[in-house]
């Protein structure tokens, strides 16, 4: 199967989990697990199944220039994003978090074109408008976004996230073109975990394991096994061989995947809302994802 390919049904089964994470997460906190120690769970739990992943599979050594690039992504795309974003979930509503999130692909865009040098085409902005507008209308039309002020500082931790993981996907995108991505993640995932270990360590330690319920159980290695370790080595397998702004795009997906899991589940119904809005959100993943023609240089 061409690489290209696998690379898009990767990022369509990292944005299925991550429609699931917004519901399954926010049961998870902070009635069990406050969402710091939550975090250093995850990255301890991610660090451990790259490194036995890597150990079997790779072995393979960086160069000690990339440290410091690699020290980066473990900022911004596991300490900060992961931090911030599961601060910001549990003070402010799924809904809040899953409009703010659509400015992800904005941020991407213009943060490449200021590190990387990807061009900014018409065909990318109108593809962010088809998707900024289709995502937002289902969300909405799965429930109101709240402007309560008690929802505000959690808006604003969620944007910063979404901030931070588009640095992440500019700044990792170099070093997938030249290591593995198991390679890649593991020293992400372990730069990651010294700078939230501060963070968590005391949540952490004051987890009540035995309030946990076997759903709790489950959804917690959701969390890690799936969210944490699956999402992130399906993303950067799909950075391998895709431009950070199509990674980005695909975050639009996740309201259609929510829906149709709604669906799925009877708890929900199709309607032309629904429809209009996932064709507009397929047309912008379609936009984006289209390689932009080289000049010529001859």
């Amino acid at each position: 199967m061409d690489r290209i390919l696998l690379a898009h049904i990767a990022l369509f089964f990292v944005n299925l989990i991550y429609a699931l994470n917004y519901t399954i997460a926010k049961d998870v906190m902070p009635d069990y697990i406050n969402p710091s120690g939550f975090i250093l769970l995850r990255v301890t739990g991610g660090v451990i199944l790259f490194f036995i992943t890597y150990v079997l599979f790779i072995r393979e050594s960086v160069e000690k220039k990339d440290l410091i690039r690699l020290a980066l992504c473990g900022l911004f795309g596991v300490a900060i994003n992961q931090l911030f974003f599961f601060e910001g979930l549990n003070l402010t509503t799924p809904i809040n978090a899953a409009i703010i999130m659509t400015v992800n692909p904005v941020l991407v865009i213009i943060i490449s074109a200021l590190l990387i040098g990807e061009r900014i085409t018409m065909r990318k902005i109108f593809g962010i408008v088809f998707g900024i507008v289709g995502a937002s209308t289902l969300i909405l039309n799965s429930g109101d976004i709240s402007l309560d002020n008690n929802f505000f500082l959690g808006n604003i931790l969620v944007f910063i996230n979404a901030t931070s993981y588009a640095i992440y996907l500019v700044l990792v995108k170099t070093l997938m073109t030249k290591y593995n991505p198991l390679t890649v993640m593991l020293f992400v995932f372990t730069f990651g975990l010294l700078f939230v270990a501060p963070f968590g360590y005391q949540d952490l330690l004051s987890i009540n394991i035995v309030t946990f319920t076997n759903d709790i159980y489950l959804k917690v290695a959701f969390v890690v096994i799936c969210t944490t370790f699956l999402a992130y080595l399906f993303n950067a397998f799909a950075l391998k061989f895709l431009n950070p702004s199509v990674v980005s795009i695909y975050v639009y997906l996740q309201p259609v995947l929510a829906s149709i899991i709604a669906v799925s589940f009877s708890s929900d119904s199709i309607d032309f809302i629904k429809i209009v809005s996932s064709i507009f959100i397929f047309i912008a993943v379609f936009l984006v994802s289209i390689p932009t023609k080289k000049a010529n240089t001859n």
